[in-house]
Formats: structure tokens, C-alpha cells, sequence
């Protein structure tokens, strides 16, 4: 189901019917010159290929998106205020309002950095809340939230980059808001933040499925792209060691690799791509790091069912954007509840991402459902049940042809002095029709979201 078009729709397609079609390929061939790769990693095989994308954006009123903007603020500073009440005081769940049980069964979870404050204060520097448009109530509505090392943010500044190189026309007649500024949020964030020295994105290096975005923005931001042998630890310092071997002092580091693997000497000693003694650098206060360590708890789907109430709490206020209705099996009451409704629910394993772990009730046979059950029984603290969202399709030009297909927008929100919440997104779409998941490391596409007045 498509939205109703209105008058932004109807001015974009009447630019798009006047454009000659061989402008597609001169696009695709614009796109695919720029190597805009989303790696993939299947059945033990690294498979290098260009992210699908799609020459229609999607259209979002600088009205409604103005809601949007204000509802993700609120919810990136609820998170953030958790986060460091989390790991200093818990009061939250010295009060009730999340159980500690549930807190410290959260894989992201790490009790060792209990009672450490970063720097001003700020975890939730970078992140990816990822919503769809919800065609019954025709409202946002959050599914999840990526406060760990979201990623995505460089495949619109390259659509947009090829868009207006391909189809100014657009961009004469039309109020489209501008998106350059996406890098200097980040570098303003790292420079307010940093303890003394440069800023520096750690990469795992160009096998990473992001990699292209990792370079991309260190380029964009004017700052150091480094691999872990390229720094160097000294005296719980961290510096950068150039082509000439001088050590420049390392002031923040936006790190593109998950906790697990960002330090041989504090977390997985097999690690290759870490950097020894990063953590005791950060432990003394004499790096930055973007994100935090340890706000994978955010991240978990079962944590995620309480943000409402977190907002409540930290702020005062009503949520201005909703969850999806979510039960957690973990309460008597919600688990009777999945039970009874399990064949119209979506169930996700709280600890998977990127559409990993995601189930579809009315997918499933009868003897599926019963085992599902049966998992959820034996471990309920592992599971969430949602209603299924009926979120709007996009329109996608694909083999040649105008096809309805599912879209859910990633919005990206940075903090540093304030809450920047980018005038842009990335808008993913499933390649095929009837399909919910959406995710890039499930083989979807992507267009560029224009954020548009009249």
C-alpha cells in the first residue's frame, strides 16, 4: 500500500515523466564507478557487490519531518541519560522501572565499566533509529534503535552526491533540504568530546561490509582513517603513528568495530583488528571513543520495550514517537498473550540484528509455532513478540518497470554540544514484493529521502 500522493509527489513526478530514461543507466553507471559496496558474508564466503539502490527517492514533508526530528531528540536523550544512570548510579533500576535481572542478562551489557563516566558525559554519540510508516493510524513508529556502530549514513550522501550530477533539474525547481552537513555533525561531536589530538575512524579494513563508509566519512570529515596497526598505546595515551613514524596525539576515535573486538588486551585476545591497551586509554579519560563502550544494552530488543517508560522517567514527558506494540515473554501476562496470539505476531531474538532472528508468525507451520513456543518457554528473557506493522510500500523502478515495494527509513541523530537530527536518511527497501525485511545484510536496496516543502 502506497501513501496517498500529494502535492511534493506530484511535483517530483513531473520533473521524473519530462527526464530521458537513458538516465537510469547513466546513474547506475554513476553509482557503480564509485564502487558503493555493501560487503556480505554467506555461507562462509565474502561476497564483495554493489548495494542495490533505486533512482526514486522517497518524500518526506519538512512538516511531518519536523515531528520526526523532535521525537528522535527526545528518545536519544532519554537513551543517553540511561545509559550513564546505567553504568553510574542505576537508579532507574534501583526504582523499579527495569528490572536489573533483565539488565544484566542484556548481551551488551558489560558490569566490568560499572561506575566510569565518559567524556561530557555523552554514550549515544552516532545513532541509527530505524521507523516505519504505519498505514493504519498513518503515524512513525520506532522498531529499533542502533547505538552501537550504526552504519549506512554514507549511501545517501553518495545518492544524493549522483543525483544532483545526473538530475539538477530536480534541484532548481524543487525545495529539497541539503545533506553535506552529516560529516561536520560528526566531526563537531568528535571535536566536542575529544581529550586532546586529532580525530581518527578505526576501520577493520576494506573486508568489513561498510568499508566504503568508513573511508567515505574519514574523508568527508577530514580526519584520520586508521587500521589498529596503525596506533599505538603509550603511557594510557593514545597516537597515531604517520608515514614517517612520528606519533601524533589521538584526541577522539569514531571506531567502526564492535566492542568485542576493539582491544586484545581487555576483551577477545584473538582479535586482530583491535588496539592493545585502547581501553585503559579510555578507562583514564585520555580518549574519547564514538560510541561508548558497553551501549550494546541499548541496543538489545528487550531493553528496547522499556524507552517509553524511560522518557517518562529521565524526562517527564510522553513519548512523542511509539514503539510497536511489544509484549516481552518474560511477563506471565505476555507470554499468555504471544501464545495465544503467535500466529499474527513478528517474534525477534533480542540479541540479532540486521533481520537476523526474526520470525513471522503467520509464516510459520503449526509444528514451527509449537517449537517456537517451546524455545520461548525455555528461555523467555531471549524473545520479543510484536504485532506485525502493515508499513507503506515505496515506489521502486526496477528491471525497468514501477514496483510497490516495503520501505522503512533509518534516521541518523548525532550528539555532541546538542542533538543534530540530519535532514536526510537512509530509506531501504526489499527487492521483493511482499517481503518485510528490508535490511541491507538481507540483500535490500536503498534510495535517498528528500525532505521537502513546497
Amino acid at each position: 500500500m502506497l501513501e496517498t500522493e500529494n502535492e511534493l509527489h506530484k511535483k517530483f513526478w513531473e520533473i521524473f515523466s519530462k527526464q530521458d530514461r537513458q538516465k537510469i543507466d547513466e546513474f547506475k553507471n554513476h553509482m557503480d564507478k564509485f564502487a558503493i559496496n555493501f560487503n556480505l558474508y554467506k555461507d562462509g564466503n565474502f561476497i564483495e557487490r554493489s548495494l542495490p539502490f533505486d533512482v526514486i527517492p522517497r518524500i518526506i514533508s519538512k512538516e511531518e519531518f519536523s515531528k520526526i526530528e523532535k521525537g528522535l531528540q527526545q528518545r536519544i536523550q532519554a537513551l543517553n541519560l540511561f545509559l550513564e544512570d546505567l553504568y553510574t548510579d542505576a537508579k532507574i533500576v534501583k526504582e523499579g522501572i527495569v528490572p536489573q535481572e533483565f539488565v544484566e542478562q542484556a548481551s551488551g551489557y558489560l558490569k566490568e565499566f560499572k561506575g566510569f563516566s565518559p567524556s561530557k558525559k555523552i554514550r549515544t554519540h552516532i545513532n541509527g533509529i530505524d521507523l516505519v510508516k504505519d498505514t493504519v493510524n498513518d503515524s512513525w513508529v520506532i522498531l529499533e534503535d542502533n547505538l552501537r556502530v550504526p552504519s549506512g549514513s554514507s549511501y545517501p550522501l553518495s545518492i544524493r552526491d549522483t543525483y544532483r550530477k545526473i538530475y539538477p533539474d530536480f534541484f532548481e525547481q524543487l525545495k529539497i533540504e541539503p545533506i553535506k552537513q552529516y560529516p561536520s555533525y560528526i566531526k563537531s561531536a568528535m571535536n566536542h568530546v575529544s581529550c586532546g589530538g586529532i580525530n581518527v575512524v578505526l576501520t577493520p579494513g576494506r573486508f568489513n561490509s561498510a568499508y566504503y563508509e568508513h573511508s567515505y566519512l574519514a574523508q568527508e570529515m577530514d580526519a584520520q582513517l586508521v587500521r589498529a596497526h596503525e596506533l599505538e598505546v603509550i603511557d594510557k595515551k593514545v597516537y597515531f603513528k604517520n608515514y614517517n613514524g612520528k606519533r601524533i596525539r589521538v584526541g577522539s576515535i569514531y571506531r567502526r568495530l564492535d566492542d568485542d573486538f576493539i582491544d586484545p588486551k581487555f576483551f577477545n585476545p584473538e582479535s586482530l583488528i583491535g588496539v592493545p591497551g585502547l581501553v585503559e586509554a579510555y578507562l583514564a579519560g585520555n580518549v574519547a571513543l564514538m560510541n561508548a563502550i558497553g551501549n550494546g544494552v541499548a541496543d538489545d530488543k528487550g531493553i528496547y520495550y522499556f524507552v517509553p517508560k524511560m522518557i517518562k522517567y529521565y524526562l517527564g514527558e510522553e513519548p512523542i514517537l511509539h514503539n510497536a506494540p511489544t509484549y516481552l515473554p518474560y511477563f506471565k501476562e505476555d507470554m499468555e498473550y504471544v501464545f495465544k496470539n503467535i500466529e499474527k505476531l513478528v517474534i525477534k531474538d533480542v540479541a540479532e540484528a540486521g533481520g537476523y532472528g526474526v520470525l513471522f508468525g503467520h509464516e510459520m507451520s503449526a509444528l514451527q509455532l509449537e517449537d517456537l513456543k517451546t524455545a520461548i518457554k525455555a528461555n523467555p528473557r531471549r524473545f520479543i513478540a510484536q504485532e506485525l506493522i502493515e508499513f507503506y510500500d515505496e515506489k521502486c523502478y526496477l528491471d525497468k518497470e514501477l514496483k510497490d515495494r516495503k520501505a522503512d527509513f533509518r534516521a541518523y541523530v548525532v550528539m555532541g554540544e546538542d542533538i543534530k537530527v540530519w535532514q536526510c536518511g537512509l530509506t531501504r527497501y526489499a527487492l521483493e514484493a511482499g517481503n518485510y525485511l528490508v535490511n541491507s545484510s538481507q540483500g535490500g536496496g536503498f534510495k535517498d529521502t528528500w525532505v521537502m516543502e513546497l
